[in-house]
């Protein structure tokens, strides 16, 4: 095991190119690392528009910017972004490299940044090919600490660096203006803090949304025997969901999905009773913010994914699944796999309800 001492790790770079979900999750392999090197420089390689998420709330120095977009581009445009990438990426001369997001493209980077250090995944994801190489000298287990979750994906170059764990669930406060933000926006609908329920219809797949229709009718159902509110979450490419839920919806909803900036969800999400949605990177956000969740999971498993760190039910069909998507299904693929449609309205209502319950109970002692 390669021990470093705090005075020789000034700066490390951690490959994490993929969504939101998986940038939470490496929010507690990053405060570990800052806990053990004091005063280190982190800098992220992800998309553009995870950098002031990740700034603000101190998860990051830095962000380097990098397109996965432009990578499935032609020859051309991949050759140009892999080059900016790395130019770039020398100029910042790390100390250490971290690759946790285990691609092809990402074991090329870290081999041409050549730090001194270089952490990586051992065995890979995928075997390499003949012509590939894993260019580490610090090989970490697919998963840390003898655990399943992918969080423990994310800590796993702590257990192969010897660093004590620390911090071991994502824990992101929001910032005070943000919260200044989500609160006026709630006063705007007229809606108390901690008395409503967060709800978010959208994933990056078809297949990975509950039915907008069985969400109007869970949402009904739960209003009617809580008297708490709905405020709908999302993306400015979701609005096709919320637009359904508010169609069929018997409940006045309030629709913020596209209104909302990764620092003001995260706010608003601190501010709910409780998250209802697909298994998609708001679930993670609103269980780093410590609000309750309700997560729905098709043939993801969510013994791997299912929200860390707050009171949670994690909802999911029985399996093996019956296919009730068809050709749009690629039944091994979790991200593309429409096992979730099979979901029912009764478990989703009745886990709800479970969970305002139990987590009342908690709030009554706090008190």
């Amino acid at each position: 095991m390669l021990q470093i001492s705090s005075s020789a790790c000034r700066s490390i770079l951690i490959l994490q190119t993929k969504f939101i979900g998986d940038i939470v999750l490496a929010s507690a392999l990053a405060k570990n690392l800052q806990l053990q090197y004091p005063g280190v420089r982190i800098v992220f390689l992800c998309e553009a528009h995870f950098a002031d998420f990740l700034t603000a709330h101190g998860i990051a120095t830095e962000v380097v910017p990098f397109s996965r977009g432009k990578m499935r581009g032609s020859p051309l445009q991949r050759g140009r972004e892999l080059f900016r990438t790395v130019r770039t990426l020398r100029q910042h001369r790390f100390d250490m490299t971290i690759d946790i997001t285990d691609s092809k493209t990402s074991r090329i980077i870290s081999g041409l940044v050549n730090a001194r250090v270089r952490v990586g995944y051992f065995p890979t994801e995928r075997p390499l090919r003949w012509h590939e190489r894993q260019p580490t000298n610090v090989r970490m287990k697919p998963f840390g600490f003898g655990k399943k979750h992918y969080l423990y994906r994310y800590l796993s170059p702590l257990e192969a660096l010897g660093i004590a764990l620390r911090v071991r669930v994502p824990a992101i406060r929001p910032l005070p203006v943000e919260t200044t933000r989500a609160l006026a926006l709630l006063a705007r609908h007229k809606i108390q803090p901690n008395a409503f329920i967060a709800v978010h219809a959208g994933a990056s797949f078809v297949g990975r949304r509950w039915q907008p229709e069985r969400f109007a009718e869970a949402i009904d159902r739960i209003v009617r025997q809580t008297g708490l509110r709905v405020v709908l979450v999302g993306g400015p490419d979701e609005s096709e969901a919320t637009d359904r839920i508010i169609a069929a919806a018997n409940t006045r909803v309030v629709n913020l999905a596209g209104m909302l900036e990764l620092e003001t969800l995260l706010a608003l999400l601190k501010e709910a009773r409780l998250s209802l949605g697909n298994e998609s990177g708001p679930m993670h956000i609103a269980a780093a913010a410590g609000t309750p969740v309700v997560g729905l999971f098709g043939l993801t498993n969510p013994v791997r994914w299912a929200p860390v760190g707050v009171p949670s039910i994690s909802l999911r069909p029985s399996m093996p699944c019956d296919c009730v998507g068809g050709d749009l299904c690629r039944r091994t693929d979790p991200s593309k796999a429409c096992c979730v449609w099979r979901l029912e309205v009764d478990p989703v209502v009745e886990a709800a309800l479970e969970l305002l319950a139990r987590t009342e109970m908690s709030l009554e002692a706090a008190v």
